[in-house]
């Protein structure tokens, strides 16, 4: 016998590096998990040749070896294993393992280590310490702010810049930006700033779950690659290489109106003006009138398609400033509000083709920017 492990570990083992699986792969053998002994141990990993994941379970080890196996066959196999010892015995010739778990055999065709693609190691550069949930928090507000398409590759990055004891991550697809900075374990050896894929900053994001442990983040100098690392879990991913936007020069410096509301009214409200803005360009319009003689204002937001109707809802604000008219596309006013969590947000506008500010008023952080969409009114 190879390896016994308990079912429980390998499944879920499998599914954490499973994410970093190749789904259409130039190189078949990343189809494949790669199975090794490391002091111990089983260690698991999975890479699409972008992101590497690698996890560690615990295991009864007879003998070193190593083989990858098609990940998404073992994967399903050990889905509908019983609860009990999983016993794996490694065959050479021809390459492959035979698994037995109480009344379940198979028998899985696998491929040598060494064709597997090496794994790069993370080992010297800047190291710094972030809280685990909140990075989680921040990759959250952030992420989905990235592009999805590769026209412009540094956009479909997170730019990470590290500065004392901040770290500040921002996104941006052309039409929104999001920014938050947050405080670092501790300060940080030294400043720079990288891109990271935002594919793999949602798989980070994924992984932390509900860790309020330290992660440790190591960037390679210069800058290519970097490591997450966190309990028995460690994911490599090559960096974006080029010029980020200047972020900070699109957050606009002064508001003309400011409306601070309660999020779940403003999130309700532009749910149901969403439901009309499908049928009429995504369009939610959104209008600010301030109170009179001291009294609270209120923000308007409503949609209307030409074949299929209108809607409008008035909920209660606190208005700084004159009355203010803007659209936004309702898709990115959900992503944000919904983010977002609970309590009050800010919106500063200043005319209808000035971009739109989204603030958290407990997060002083968080900073979210909303090209307008242009409309008659």
């Amino acid at each position: 016998m190879w390896i016994t492990c308990l079912q429980e570990n390998l499944s879920r083992g499998l599914g954490v590096v499973g994410r970093a699986v190749a789904t259409r792969a130039t190189l078949p053998v990343t189809q494949n998990v790669l199975l090794t002994t490391d002091q111990s141990r089983l260690k698991l990993t999975a890479t699409n040749l972008e992101i590497a994941i690698s996890t560690w379970i615990g295991a009864q080890i007879d003998h070193e070896g190593s083989v990858t196996i098609p990940a998404r066959l073992l994967t399903e196999f050990v889905n509908q294993l019983p609860d009990a010892k999983i016993e794996i015995d490694l065959v050479d010739t021809p390459k492959r393992v035979a698994l037995k778990c109480a009344l379940f055999k198979a028998n899985m065709n696998g491929t040598d280590a060494e064709e597997f693609p090496p794994i790069p190691t993370v080992e010297d550069g800047t190291t710094i310490t972030v809280p685990g949930d909140v990075l989680k928090g921040a990759i959250e507000r952030v992420a989905f702010a990235a592009a999805t398409e590769d026209s412009r590759p540094v956009l479909t990055g997170i730019k990470v810049e590290i500065a004392g004891n901040k770290l500040t991550l921002a996104a941006a697809d052309g039409f929104r930006l999001g920014v938050e900075t947050v405080e670092l374990g501790a300060e940080a050896e030294e400043d720079m700033g990288f891109i990271v894929p935002a594919r793999t900053m949602q798989e980070v994001q994924r992984l932390i779950g509900d860790r309020a442990d330290d992660i440790t983040v190591t960037v390679t100098e210069p800058a290519s690659q970097v490591l997450f690392k966190f309990g028995d879990i460690e994911i490599v991913s090559q960096l974006v290489q080029g010029a980020f936007p200047d972020y900070a020069k699109l957050i606009p410096a002064s508001a003309g109106t400011t409306a601070t509301v309660q999020l779940q009214d403003f999130l309700q409200a532009t749910r149901a003006a969403s439901i009309f803005a499908r049928d009429g360009s995504g369009i939610v319009r959104l209008i600010v009138t301030p109170g009179e003689d001291g009294e609270l204002g209120k923000v308007t937001v409503a949609s209307r398609a030409e074949e299929v109707g209108d809607n409008e809802v008035e909920f209660e604000a606190t208005i700084d400033g004159d009355e203010a008219k803007v659209a936004f596309d309702g898709r990115y006013l959900l992503d944000v509000l919904g983010v977002l969590g609970s309590g009050d947000v800010t919106l500063e506008t200043t005319t209808p083709s000035s971009p739109g500010v989204i603030r958290a008023t407990d997060r002083d952080g968080y900073t979210h920017v909303v090209m307008p969409m242009f409309v008659q009114w």
